[in-house]
């Protein structure tokens, strides 16, 4: 379906609720040229985060050990 700028901008809420109801999308034309097309979001599921950077980082040494270094806090 096309709809004129001027119409979309003036109806633009109905129109997205529009799409959202009924799946279709909906192409808004300037001059009679298509410049934009408004669709319905596909619900994808929920991406996990939780792990998701598992195996990415290498431990070469203990990070938890003493360096060695004085530090003035020390004294």
């Amino acid at each position: 379906m096309e709809i004129p700028a001027g119409e979309f901008k003036a109806r633009c809420l109905q129109l997205m609720d529009e799409v959202q109801e009924t799946g279709r999308e909906l192409v808004i034309t300037k001059r009679g040229r298509p410049v934009a097309r408004l669709v319905p979001v596909v619900n994808a599921p929920p991406r996990v985060v939780f792990g998701c950077m598992d195996g990415s980082v290498t431990v070469l040494a203990d990070i938890v050990a003493p360096l060695g270094e004085q530090w003035e806090a020390d004294q």
